[in-house]
């Protein structure tokens, strides 16, 4: 609290008397100056202590959400659960780094400095920076990087020196607002990928390690999908909350009898295993992201380009889709997953940080003449969003089921108990809406996420995630709609800036439907 300061809160009520004139009536009987907590994000800090169990946070949070943040606490205390999604409010949802003094007080006073103004999605945060940069930060500074942030990580948004491609590509143009921190060069990179091959640096992924004797016990009770399968298979599951509703989804690898690799979402998905840990030490868990290093080679040509410095077998029934191998690029030792979050033929090759660089410099050089190129994570995500791919955090929380996010193929009931198994049993005879495809009647359109989706003039849903698709040519955009407007046909209106804008419910994927790409 500090000192009231009558002549700095005279002009604001003069203000409110204008606005309000029955205030003018009224009498001030009792006055505060408080002051705003502001965190790195600008988000309050809400949960459990995952240091001193039995420690509820409810804080930085404005006086005009506190009746909804009592009410959502109140849930937490009583039954471990909320209705609304809360993972951005997650007192636990922060990297090391981001509660250090210095990181705190700058990112937190940018926040202040921002809390009222009209910010683009896509605007970054300017200071600190660089905190975490991967091992080809040379490399892609070289070929003209530009560098978005995410949890500290610097990654590469799209790179200048991709530009003379768009000799080859008509790109359509964007709006002023679309049109900010993006550039037709990203465009550029996702046709490339599609036709040639991308590299893509796939570092900054949240990477763990679950290991010991439990371990797969213990994925086996958190996760939807059967991950105690043989050394060498992965999986693609979900964590679901008591409700169903969904947590994270993860890529689990095993890696050895007593060894899972998991692709995760952050910080949460660490704090979420580490509650469930048995207390006879047969299970640990460490997150190793910046550990190891990771290189994305996708694209029709990526396995002629991998074969030119691997002497493995790379085809197709000696490592199918959906499986893990050790193998050696030049002298790199490598953990190569054949995953794909592109729809493209390739790998996720992961390998410690220090030989990084060397990975880099292998799989650039022998990519050359089959045309390889640096892509960046603009292609990453409109090559993503035209194959249908979810987002958590984004196109599923822990507000929507498996079969409303359409991920419902990741859920196996019959492998046995796991967190939230009962209640997604029920769920599928009783959902109400769908995370549905939209493509957009007028494709020069392009809308960002959260717009709000009309049926007759009433809002029925809205948008999450919202791109323009370059192989399909098309602007799309995936939104919940109830049940009964959720059939390919449906005619529905997004409202951006004030406009209503045609689009059409389609079936999904727009792009390779019958997954001959990935499969090859």
């Amino acid at each position: 609290m500090m000192a009231f300061t009558p002549d700095v809160f005279a002009k604001p009520w003069r203000d409110a008397e204008r606005l309000i004139p029955a205030l003018r009536e009224t009498t001030i009987t009792s006055s505060f100056n408080g002051l705003f907590s502001f965190t790195p994000d600008g988000f309050p800090l809400i949960g459990e202590s995952q240091d001193v169990r039995g420690v509820w946070v409810a804080e930085a949070v404005w006086i005009t959400h506190g009746g909804g943040v009592g009410r959502v606490v109140a849930d937490l205390l009583a039954d471990g659960l909320s209705d609304l999604d809360l993972h951005d409010c997650d007192l636990n949802r922060f990297e090391p780094h981001a509660h250090s003094r210095s990181y705190v007080r700058a990112r937190g006073a940018q926040q202040y400095r921002e809390v009222y103004d009209i910010t683009h999605p896509l605007q970054q945060m300017e200071q600190p920076r660089p905190l975490r940069t991967t091992p080809f930060h040379a490399q892609q500074r070289d070929l003209g990087a530009v560098f978005f942030e995410a949890r500290g990580w610097e990654r590469p948004q799209w790179y200048k020196a991709n530009a003379p491609l768009l000799e080859g590509y008509t790109v359509p143009e964007r709006s002023n607002w679309a049109g900010r921190h993006w550039s037709p060069i990203a465009a550029a990179e996702h046709l490339v990928t599609r036709e040639r091959a991308g590299l893509f640096d796939m570092t900054s992924l949240p990477k763990l390690e679950v290991s010991g004797p439990g371990a797969a016990a213990l994925l086996e009770s958190l996760v939807t999908n059967r991950v105690d399968r043989p050394i060498g298979s992965v999986a693609y599951a979900l964590m679901l909350d008591e409700r169903g509703g969904i947590r994270s989804d993860v890529t689990v690898a095993r890696l050895a009898e007593d060894r899972f690799q998991i692709g995760s979402n952050g910080p949460l998905d660490l704090d979420w295993i580490r509650r469930h840990l048995p207390v006879d030490g047969s299970v640990q868990v460490r997150e190793t992201t910046g550990a190891i290093c990771c290189l994305g080679l996708w694209g029709p040509r990526a396995r002629e380009i991998a074969e030119q410095v691997c002497a493995d077998n790379l085809g197709s029934e000696a490592f199918p889709y959906f499986s893990a191998r050790r193998i050696t690029i030049g002298e790199v030792p490598v953990d190569a997953l054949r995953v794909s979050y592109v729809g493209e033929l390739g790998w996720e090759l992961y390998t410690p940080s220090e030989y990084g660089q060397r990975l880099w410099d292998l799989l650039w050089e022998a990519g050359q003449p089959s045309g390889l190129i640096a892509v960046g994570r603009g292609a990453f995500e409109s090559l993503r969003l035209e194959k249908g791919y979810r987002l958590w955090g984004v196109d599923m929380t822990t507000e929507h089921t498996p079969y409303e996010a359409g991920v419902a193929f990741a859920l196996k009931p019959r492998k046995g108990e796991f967190i939230g198994r009962a209640a997604a049993i029920q769920a599928k005879d009783t959902i109400t809406c769908r995370l549905c495809c939209l493509v957009l009647a007028n494709p020069s359109t392009i809308v960002m996420g959260k717009e709000p989706i009309l049926v007759d003039g009433q809002v029925v849903g809205y948008v999450t995630s919202a791109g323009y698709g370059y192989s399909v040519g098309r602007s799309i955009a995936y939104g919940y709609l109830p049940v009964g407007l959720a059939e390919p046909g449906t005619s529905v209106t997004i409202e951006y800036f004030d406009e209503g804008h045609a689009a059409t419910v389609a079936a999904e994927p727009l792009f390779d439907p019958e997954r001959q790409r990935l499969t090859v």
